[in-house]
Formats: structure tokens, C-alpha cells, sequence
């Protein structure tokens, strides 16, 4: 297998959970690997606690499950978490200093592009040419082209694994969300053409 294209993805393209789901599924089938900073993750944390409070989890419970989740992504990717990135925080000029780490990261990684829904707060010109910025649909789309089996393989596990929090989920069912609410039209399409040849 050839060299392996990496990513930096950011809180806003994991917070949502199938999606994350989705992403996540795509790397463990080798199609990409995933990197992140420990901001990442602790930003993940939180928003991830915040939104199970929101849908009426006890708080409790929600920092539980949010803390379990970001342990999970620190176990099934153990090489996805850049270190060393502190020094070049704020070397960057983005609009929002919040967002420094995120390229910090990305430049560390060798990450080829940085997966986000934020784009105004990675204006291109303040990003190193050699890293894209794309998002989560955009990068979905990429991916799922270079092997639409394996893309659908990640889909597949997804369905697997359902039923643990919510609802069984049949591969029918995760494909129509990720093209109705994710927007992954493209991916999708081309993941139900390899379905059925």
C-alpha cells in the first residue's frame, strides 16, 4: 500500500455523530489517516457533553459518555494525535486565534488537507500552500472515490455497531442520512453504485 493521505480533523466535522461515525469508519478501513491536537479532542469533549445534555442525558451521564468517546479515539487511533504543535500556535494570522492549534496540528501531521465546516476561520491565504482546506462532504466525496468498496465496507460496520446508544440501524437508513442531513450526495451516490455491481 502507498503512502497513506492524512487529515486534520476538526471539532466542527467530528461534533456531529454519524458523520463522525462515518469519518472515523473510513480511516479504520485504511482509506485516510486522522490526526487532531489535544485541543481537538478537548473541544470535542465538551461540545459532545453539551449536546447529550441538550437531548435530556443527566450531566452525569453526558461527561461519562463524552469522556468514553474521546478515550475510544485515543485507543483505535493512537497514532492520530499530533504532539509538539504548542510552538507554532499564533504563527499563522488567522482571523480567530482559537484556531491556531488546528493548522498547528495539520503542518505537524503532514496533513494534505484540514477537514472543517469553518472555512471563514481558515482563510487560504493564511494557510500553508501544501494543505487544502475541505470540507467534511468535500473530503467524503475524495475519499470515497479512490475506493467506493471500501467506503461502503465503512458504512456496513457502522450498521454493525449500531444499537449500543439508539436506534439499530440498517446501511439503507446511514446512506440516506449521510446524503440528506450531511449533505454527501456524491459519496453517497458513488457508495450505492459500488453496492450494487
Amino acid at each position: 500500500m502507498g503512502v497513506v493521505f492524512t487529515a486534520t480533523l476538526d471539532t466542527s466535522v467530528l461534533w456531529p455523530s454519524l458523520q463522525r461515525d462515518f469519518l472515523l469508519s473510513l480511516a479504520v478501513e485504511g482509506a485516510y489517516r486522522p490526526t487532531w491536537s489535544s485541543a481537538i479532542l478537548e473541544e470535542l469533549e465538551y461540545h459532545e457533553e453539551a449536546k447529550l445534555v441538550k437531548r435530556g442525558i443527566p450531566v452525569a451521564e453526558a461527561a461519562g459518555r463524552a469522556a468514553t468517546l474521546i478515550a475510544a479515539m485515543r485507543r483505535e487511533f493512537a497514532d492520530a494525535e499530533v504532539e509538539g504543535w504548542e510552538p507554532l500556535e499564533g504563527t499563522f494570522g488567522l482571523p480567530d486565534q482559537d484556531d491556531e492549534h488546528v493548522v498547528a496540528a495539520a503542518v505537524i501531521a503532514g496533513a494534505g488537507a484540514i477537514v472543517t465546516e469553518n472555512f471563514k476561520d481558515f482563510p487560504a491565504d493564511k494557510i500553508p500552500p501544501t494543505i487544502q482546506v475541505l470540507s467534511a462532504r468535500e473530503f467524503a466525496k475524495n475519499t470515497v472515490a479512490l475506493n467506493p468498496r471500501r467506503a461502503l465496507a465503512a458504512v456496513q460496520e457502522i450498521a454493525s455497531r449500531s444499537g449500543g446508544h439508539g436506534a439499530v440501524l440498517a446501511v439503507e437508513e446511514i446512506l440516506d442520512t449521510l446524503r440528506d442531513r450531511y449533505g454527501m450526495i456524491e459519496a453517497v451516490e458513488m457508495m450505492v453504485e459500488a453496492a450494487s455491481a
